[in-house]
């Protein structure tokens, strides 16, 4: 359940507060003072901080909330008091309070307030998994001449605050490239939030984008904060932006040349301060000149292009990709991890990877599961990939990765073994290929060479 701290001088708040948080499904734990509450933050990290802004002492709130957003930056900070003026709240606001409520409280605006302040909790916590994924992976993996090129551009992209688009097919890491903008930017340390538009159902859209007050439509029995003020001084990614409709994409188009949403229900403007970030496997070029995508959105959204390479055109990085996979599955899962012999190695090279690089991981992980602390080889390759009889330029050998478990692959290959492999390949090929009907010599034939391959 989620956690709250409680900090106010009164008693009579503390309690009235505490019994309608814990009647909701919170954990509540209170303080009397500032000192208290800081003390009681450093036990055990909350979820969410309710403060008092007029508390006795040296450590009033504000003291006590520039303290807590010092040591705890991912926790939001309500600020309450009833005594309050302009100059206090600006001041809060500066010190990165999330909110603030005028007393006397009311049970709904408490728990309005706490539920935004959850998602935002919610949004920090997943800006800081994927800075922490971006440290392991080093941003991009990869040292193949694309894969340069597109690390420079996001270093330059991410200085700036501009707008970009990023396209590319499924599974080419459009989500990790938009972390990376993030990561770069002046904004690394606000949110980081990511809205799935192609998930949404249409009638949805704008309430999930800007939120919705009470009442707006049937089922708001509740406030709804937006992606847009969830995202407000971040990046919020648009992922798979040409699936949305075209109301929804007039109302984005809005946002984004006003500066300011307004949230279903309610009639009041509210600015927001958001770099967008928008991803693609669609041609939204293509989609302007249809009639299905909004030229005038796909120019706003289009400051700055960014395409992402698919995995058939940067071979050469499987052995860094292979490594890195073996090693996020050793440090999640604890068993051993495979070895990868070069001809594993070729056997991964020949396939097209339609589904990119999660395709890849996959792959990676179904074989370690498969063949943990084994070698892994050619034949345990084709054995899990899809039947792919589209060529590619990669039929020469590929480095193996080195230290990708115990020991490094030295590259060479037993001659019988790499034979008995090319064979098994070709029959492989062979039976996937064999069209209904095939003769009955071509089926002897077949026969004689598994028989001639094994021995038999």
């Amino acid at each position: 359940m989620p956690s709250v701290l409680l900090v106010d001088d009164e008693p009579n708040i503390r309690r009235m507060v505490g019994a309608l948080l814990a009647s909701e499904g919170y954990e509540v734990r209170d303080a009397a003072d500032g000192a208290s509450g800081l003390a009681q933050a450093a036990a055990a990290e909350p979820d969410v901080a309710l403060l008092d802004l007029m508390m006795p002492g040296e450590l009033d709130g504000l003291v006590v909330l520039e303290k807590l957003r010092e040591r705890f930056p991912d926790v939001p900070v309500v600020m309450m008091s009833g005594r309050a003026g302009l100059a206090d709240a600006v001041r809060a606001a500066k010190l990165g309070a999330f909110t603030f409520l005028e007393k006397p409280l009311t049970p709904e605006g408490v728990l309005l307030a706490l539920a935004a302040a959850l998602e935002l909790r919610q949004a920090r916590r997943a800006a800081r998994a994927l800075r922490e994924d971006l440290g392991l992976a080093g941003t991009m993996i990869g040292d193949s001449a694309p894969m340069h090129a597109l690390r420079e551009l996001l270093a330059r992209v991410g200085s700036s605050d501009a707008r970009v688009l990023i396209t590319g097919e499924s599974g080419t890491g459009k989500e990790l490239a938009a972390a990376a903008i993030h990561a770069a930017s002046p904004r690394r340390d606000k949110p980081f939030v990511r809205v799935n538009c192609a998930a949404i159902p249409r009638d949805l859209v704008e309430s999930e984008m800007f939120g919705h007050e009470r009442g707006a439509f049937t089922g708001a029995t509740e406030r709804r904060i937006g992606r847009f003020e969830l995202a407000s001084g971040g990046t919020l990614l648009l992922d798979e932006v040409g699936d949305l409709g075209a109301e929804a994409q007039a109302k984005l188009l809005r946002a984004i040349e006003a500066g300011e949403i307004e949230r279903v229900g309610g009639g009041k403007p509210i600015r927001v301060d958001v770099r967008i970030v928008s991803a693609t496997n669609k041609d939204l070029a293509r989609g302007a000149s249809e009639g299905t995508f909004r030229d005038d959105l796909l120019f706003r959204l289009n400051v700055v292009p960014v395409a992402l390479p698919p995995l058939r055109d940067r071979l050469e990085d499987l052995p860094a990709l292979v490594t890195h996979f073996t090693a996020l599955y050793r440090a999640r899962s604890g068993a051993p991890a495979p070895q990868w012999g070069e001809d594993a190695m070729r056997a991964l090279a020949r396939y097209r990877w339609p589904g990119n690089v999660r395709e890849l991981a996959n792959i990676v992980e179904r074989l370690a599961i498969l063949h943990g602390g084994e070698r892994v080889t050619g034949w345990h390759v084709r054995e899990v990939l899809p039947v792919d009889d589209t060529p590619t330029s990669a039929l020469a050998a590929v480095p193996a990765p080195r230290d990708a478990a115990r020991g490094s692959v030295d590259g060479e290959v037993p001659l019988t073994e790499a034979l008995d492999d090319y064979e098994r390949e070709l029959i492989s090929r062979a039976r996937s290929r064999r069209p209904r009907g095939t003769s009955r010599r071509r089926r002897a034939a077949s026969r004689r060479i598994a028989r001639a391959s094994t021995g038999v």
